[in-house]
């Protein structure tokens, strides 16, 4: 049964990247959700026409001030072009949930793997943030594959918890640099090797990053049935 829609009102915007806009939003209502989890938003037009997407929550759990969503501009995107170009502090927005099972919570331990493409790496983000506050001690290493640096969303964080935390790794694949490739055996392996098997393995992306960092884990020994994957459209 699907949770009711609820108001939530729009309190902190910023750039993330060049296409990805941080909104923080205030639910109206208390709201409780777990690491990796999303919501659907939805906007409502002057001629009661409706659409609605569905965006994963950045933050840890806990925060009674709110929450983060990072949205990217999508090209014809309905929602997302709102976002980027119209939505500003003050807006009120629906949304519902919190909705699904891609969820890491600390009293699971580790070792932890995040393996994030593009936007994909929203909902692992928010694992780390969660990490970070309940269960700092719980080996964790995030794989994340962009195409340009300046692509890399929560870019400065991440870097800051690869230096000032001990047990978490960051290990960037960049595609569309000089020199840059895609994430591949050779790149898993030497992920493999750091934090040794995990278990625990998140992956997150679009359909074909999904579907070929599945295969790549597999290949590598991991088992499958510790692996959870979502997936974005294209």
């Amino acid at each position: 049964m699907a949770s009711a829609w609820q108001e939530a009102v729009i309190t902190a915007v910023a750039a993330e990247t060049p296409r990805v806009k941080r909104f923080t939003v205030r639910p109206d209502a208390p709201f409780r959700f777990r690491a990796g989890q999303h919501v659907d938003v939805r906007l409502t037009a002057p001629d009661g026409y409706q659409a609605q997407r569905s965006y994963s929550v950045a933050s840890a759990p806990g925060d009674e001030a709110g929450f983060d969503l990072m949205i990217e501009r999508l090209d014809d995107g309905e929602v997302s072009g709102f976002f980027a170009d119209i939505a500003a502090v003050g807006d009120r927005i629906e949304l519902r949930g919190p909705i699904g099972a891609f969820t890491w919570e600390a009293g699971q331990g580790g070792p932890l793997l995040l393996v994030g493409g593009g936007s994909g790496v929203v909902p692992l983000l928010s694992m780390l943030r969660h990490r970070a506050a309940a269960a700092p001690t719980v080996p964790a290493l995030l794989v994340y594959s962009a195409r340009i640096p300046e692509e890399v969303i929560a870019r400065d964080e991440l870097l800051r918890r690869d230096a000032e935390e001990p047990a978490f790794r960051l290990m960037l694949t960049l595609t569309r640099i000089p020199g840059g490739r895609r994430l591949d055996a050779a790149r898993m392996a030497e992920a493999l090797a750091h934090l040794g098997m995990p278990a625990r393995s998140f992956v997150c992306g679009s359909n074909p990053f999904v579907s070929a960092v599945s295969d790549l884990l597999v290949d590598a020994g991991v088992a499958p049935a510790t692996i959870r994957t979502e997936r974005f459209g294209g």
